[in-house]
Parts: C-alpha cells; sequence; structure tokens
C-alpha cells in the first residue's frame, strides 16, 4: 500500500513538472523575416491578381507579428521559359525561406525545381493539381486543367439551347453562393431529355494557349470531351495565341474574317487575357450580337465585363486563392509547419447573376496567424 502511494505521489510530481515546464519553457522564436520567392509566367491581368492576393495575405501576416516578404519576379513573357528558370535559380541563390511558382510548362522548370530540392528550400506550385513526377513538391495550389474546360463547355451548351442559368433553353433555379462546379454541371446534364439535347445548335471556334503546351492540352481535352457529346456543336476551328491578348485579337480577327457572319456564333478563349482580346476583335467587328464569347481565367477586369454582358462566362481558376493560400502555406513551411499536399479551389462558372461572388471582394476564409504563430516549431 506504501509502495502505491509512493508511486502515486511520483507520477503527481512528474505531471506538475511537466505543467510548470510547460508554462514557462519560451515559445518558438519566430524567424526576423520570412522571404518568399513568387515567380508566375508573366505579369498580365490574371497573375497580377495572384501576386496582389500574395501580397494581401503577407500583409495581413505583418499585422500580426510576423514578418513577410515576398519576391515576386516574372518572365518577359509568357514563352519566355529559360528566364523563369533563371528566376527560380536565383531565388535558391538568395536562399529565400520557401520559393511559389506558377509554372509556364511543367517539365521547363523541373530541373530548377530539383536544384531548391537539393538545397532544402520548400517549393509550392500553384495553377494545377496534377503532381509533377520526379520533384518534391510541398503542396499544390489550384485546379485541375481538364475540369476547367468542361466547366467552359458546360457553360456553353447551356447558353445555346441546354438547361442551366445562361441561355434560353430550361432555367434552374440557383441559390445565392451555390457553387457551380463540375459535379453541379454533370448533375444538371444527366437530366437532359433527347429533346433538349438536340435543341443545342451552335457554331464556335477555340483560341488554345500554347500549341501543345500541358496547360493548353489540358483544357482543350476537356473541353472536347463535354462538347464533343453534342452533335448540334460545330467546332470549326482551333488557334493558338500563346495566353496574350494582342495574339488573341489576332486568332479571333482571322476566325472572323473566314467565318462571315451568320456563320458563327461562339468563341472560347481558354484563358481570359485571349478571351478579351477575342471579344475587342468581336466588338471592333460589330458582330457582338452574332458571336459570344466564353473564357477561363476571372480578374477584376473580366468579371465587371461580364456584368456588362461583353463576355458572356467564364471559368474561375481561383487566383485571389493562390496567392492567400500561398503566402499562408509558404509561412507555415517555413515555421515548420505540415501543409496540405492539395488544396482544390474548385473552379467553378462565373456568370452575371453571380459575379458579385467573385470582385471586387472575393469570398476568402480569415487565415489564423496567431494559431499560426502559436505552432512555429523552429527558432531562428
Amino acid at each position: 500500500m506504501r509502495s502505491l502511494r509512493k508511486t502515486i505521489w511520483l507520477l503527481v510530481a512528474v505531471l506538475l513538472g511537466a505543467l510548470v515546464f510547460a508554462w514557462t519553457a519560451p515559445a518558438a522564436e519566430l524567424p526576423k523575416k520570412i522571404v518568399v520567392g513568387w515567380t508566375p509566367p508573366d505579369i498580365t491581368g490574371v497573375f497580377k491578381t495572384a501576386t496582389d492576393y500574395f501580397e494581401k495575405a503577407a500583409a495581413d501576416a505583418r499585422k500580426h507579428g510576423i514578418n513577410v516578404e515576398i519576391i515576386a519576379q516574372a518572365p518577359a513573357s509568357h514563352t519566355a521559359f529559360a528566364d523563369q528558370v533563371s528566376i527560380i535559380e536565383d531565388f535558391i541563390q538568395r536562399r529565400v525561406d520557401v520559393i511559389a511558382i506558377s509554372p509556364i510548362e511543367v517539365e521547363v522548370i523541373k530541373p530548377a525545381v530539383k536544384k531548391a530540392n537539393k538545397t532544402g528550400i520548400p517549393v509550392i506550385i500553384v495553377n494545377l493539381l496534377e503532381p509533377i513526377e520526379g520533384i518534391d513538391v510541398a503542396s499544390y495550389i489550384g485546379f485541375d486543367n481538364t475540369v476547367a474546360g468542361m466547366i467552359s463547355a458546360y457553360a456553353v451548351l447551356d447558353y445555346f439551347g441546354g438547361p442551366g442559368v445562361l441561355g434560353t433553353g430550361r432555367k434552374v433555379d440557383v441559390k445565392p453562393g451555390t457553387y457551380l462546379d463540375l459535379k453541379w454541371w454533370q448533375d444538371l446534364y444527366a437530366t437532359v431529355t433527347a429533346q433538349e439535347k438536340a435543341a443545342i445548335q451552335a457554331r464556335g471556334a477555340i483560341i488554345e494557349g500554347i500549341a501543345g503546351g500541358f496547360f493548353s492540352v489540358a483544357r482543350l481535352r476537356g473541353f472536347h470531351s463535354v462538347i464533343d457529346q453534342y452533335p448540334g456543336i460545330k467546332i470549326v476551328g482551333t488557334l493558338p495565341a500563346d495566353w496574350n491578348r494582342e495574339k488573341g485579337i489576332r486568332a479571333a480577327e482571322d476566325f472572323l474574317s473566314s467565318n462571315p457572319p451568320g456563320t458563327l456564333n461562339f468563341i472560347w478563349a481558354a484563358s481570359n487575357e485571349m478571351g478579351l482580346g477575342a471579344m475587342l476583335a468581336v466588338e471592333a467587328a460589330g458582330r457582338q450580337k452574332e458571336v459570344k464569347v466564353f473564357t477561363n481565367d476571372g480578374t477584376p477586369e473580366s468579371v465587371d465585363r461580364i456584368r456588362e454582358e461583353r463576355l458572356i462566362a467564364e471559368t474561375w481558376h481561383g487566383f485571389p486563392e493562390w496567392g492567400w493560400y500561398g503566402t499562408k502555406f509558404a509561412v507555415m513551411l517555413a515555421l515548420g509547419q505540415e501543409v496540405p499536399r492539395i488544396f482544390d479551389i474548385r473552379p467553378r462558372t462565373e456568370y452575371k447573376g453571380n459575379a458579385d461572388d467573385f470582385y471586387p471582394v472575393p469570398k476568402l476564409e480569415p487565415i489564423d496567424w496567431e494559431e499560426i504563430k502559436a505552432k512555429a516549431k523552429v527558432k531562428k
């Protein structure tokens, strides 16, 4: 009995000692500065939006005593592949704490990412969810590009006679805040009748990004996987525009000149820089009542054009989320914490009826910086 009491008192003493140590042990000292190197493919509207939200999240972190600096560097153009590699290598030389990349092309950046892996710098990839073979990536923030193309195809079907929220077909009531994501569209089109399917009729053209490139191929694959199931939709041609607005204008002009009035109903551009270019070309030709423009991405500019009905619909790619969560995860990695391996922003349809859900104030969850500070595992 005496031995049992002695054991109990010993356990109590150990527990009390542990509690005292926990109360008095110093918290992890935060680094003087956390430097995040961020390289998008270019500095056009979509990537400027992402950069803005990297900066907004960093400013929010600084309000909570976490000193975060974003170093943003972009290649001269969306086809300057070597420039982006050089930027990543420069980040490595500067010993930044975390590198965030939106690749121009996946294969091009792999050697540079391997160098970052060897030096122990965590890497975040934004703009895709598909894991890249042969490199270590701490977190993927973005969306499935094939899914994004599929969603764009459903918006086209909707406008030209199918059920949905855009055109003259069967209208669907949508509660505020509903995500018009792939599941929503697939569930809806599982109910399409033979008569409704036959009513979907249009002739359209496609403006893709870099011909043969990873992102362009994925988005076209997704678009065709849906649209090709509807024989009433005829695609008259596909032209590349390298994700560039001026080239988008020229591609649209080619389609307009080769398809006289009455023979073309829509242009789908796989990014909104190209889509905004197509919109300008259609308007310059005076054919905006006949040729409707659909696109992908989501920026303040494109959402405003949707409000004005100069663009019909767009698939949201989550540029604010890229920057917001990119900074959050970068800070967590720099402080020795685990982050989600895959973070899907769920691409979804923007249209006039839900434009306010996206801009001017995107709906982003607050970041609990105090909790992140409390869980810091590094001392510097």
